[in-house]
C-alpha cells in the first residue's frame, strides 16, 4: 500500500482530489484547471501548490510565471488510485 497519509491528504479534500483526477487525463494550466472546478483562483491556487509540495505533480515550466502547465506525477497516480478505492468502498 502507497504512503497512508498522502491518501488521507488527497480523500479529505474534494478539491484535491478533483484537481488530481483531472490531471490524469490531461495536462492543464491553472487558469484552464479553475474553469473546470469551477473553484475560485485563490483556492486553485493553493490546492496546486499542496499537491507540488507533496510531490504528487508537477510543473511542466516552471520558469513561465504567468501560464504554467502542469502533469499528474507517478506518485499522484499511486495516490489517487488508492484514495479512490478507499473512497467508493
Amino acid at each position: 500500500m502507497a504512503n497512508p497519509r498522502l491518501i488521507s491528504f488527497i480523500a479529505r479534500s474534494k478539491r484535491r482530489l478533483e484537481i488530481l483526477k483531472l490531471l490524469e487525463e490531461h495536462e492543464l494550466s491553472q487558469v484552464k484547471l479553475t474553469k473546470l472546478t469551477k473553484m475560485y483562483k485563490g483556492h486553485t491556487s493553493r490546492t496546486l501548490k499542496e499537491l507540488s509540495d507533496k510531490k504528487l505533480i508537477a510543473c511542466k515550466n516552471q520558469e513561465d510565471r504567468t501560464f504554467r502547465f502542469y502533469k499528474i506525477t507517478t506518485l499522484g497516480r499511486r495516490i489517487l488510485e488508492e484514495a479512490q478505492k478507499l473512497i467508493n468502498t
